[in-house]
């Protein structure tokens, strides 16, 4: 088991040297073993378990009584949330490769990564910059981590393409979800291609061309409704009634839809929207086979 010295894991714990001492002499916990020159060495495990128990009760007592309980504990959106906290990328990648053991790269994002960073978005934000430094830090932590991923996804098994219009900005949580659902695609087979919604509907013909993608998507809420609607209609117009275009995460229906259009609900979570898209693909796929086959 990895192991740290008093003062290392006294900071840890946010606490001095002689308190962690204190504790050791009341509680028995946590315990450290002696090297051969008599300094004490405390398991990192218990250390980060204690941690962790102590965020959460602030009683000493109480959080030495859980950490006895359950050790360190699985990879939690709390555990994640703590080390964004202290700014600990390192922790942070080392409980994201702990999830990864027991959970899928796409439970681990859904369940893990972005319910901690939501945490964090939803403290009260600092007044001057709108967003917390620590939301902050999260935030880009997950969208290195994301592209990263993005980076040894395997290439495109399917024909199928996706285009994605992002209307979200760095730093929305939004923006996040988005990088995740274009990986998850990625790793479903599709080919999938990103552009921000600010783009000028005027230069989509080329993109559209290279593409050729079943479904567009839109997500994010930081376009006007008439921008949105611009897109759609270039889409249309290069596309036709090839492309399905469909909402992630409230784009359009958070603001009435867009006239004239029928655009389907993906919902707000990246793993049943990845089903959702599928289930589109595979159904266009299907249906143009039919008609093929007529």
């Amino acid at each position: 088991m990895p192991a740290i010295r008093t003062n290392a894991a006294a900071a840890m714990l946010g606490v001095s040297p002689n308190t962690l001492r204190s504790w050791e002499r009341r509680f028995g916990f946590p315990e450290p073993r002696r090297t051969a020159g008599g300094h004490r060495q405390f398991e990192l495990t218990e250390v980060e378990a204690l941690r962790s128990a102590f965020e959460e009760t602030h009683n000493v007592s109480s959080a030495i009584a859980i950490a006895r309980e359950r050790g360190a504990g699985p990879a939690t959106p709390a555990r994640l949330k703590s080390a964004f906290t202290r700014f600990d990328d390192g922790e942070a990648d080392r409980i994201v490769e702990e999830s990864l053991t027991v959970r899928s790269l796409e439970r681990t994002v859904e369940e893990v990564m972005l319910p901690s960073v939501a945490a964090l978005d939803e403290q009260e934000p600092e007044a001057e910059s709108g967003e917390s430094v620590e939301y902050g830090f999260a935030w880009r932590w997950a969208a290195g981590w994301l592209a990263a991923q993005q980076r040894v996804a395997p290439p495109a098994s399917r024909r199928d393409s996706v285009l994605v219009f992002d209307a979200s900005r760095p730093v929305d949580l939004d923006a996040l979800h988005a990088q995740a659902l274009e990986l998850f695609l990625r790793r479903a087979g599709l080919r999938t291609l990103t552009l921000t919604a600010t783009l000028d509907p005027n230069r989509l013909t080329h993109a559209l061309t290279a593409l050729d993608p079943r479904i567009v998507i839109l997500t994010g809420r930081r376009a006007s409704l008439d921008e949105l609607g611009r897109l759609v209609f270039a889409v249309r117009r290069v596309a036709g009634d090839r492309v399905t275009v469909l909402d992630y995460r409230g784009a359009l229906s958070a603001r009435g839809g867009i006239t004239g259009s029928t655009v389907a609900s993906l919902g707000d979570q990246p793993v049943a929207a990845r089903e959702l898209v599928l289930e589109h693909v595979d159904g266009r796929t299907q249906d143009s086979r039919a008609r093929s086959a007529g």
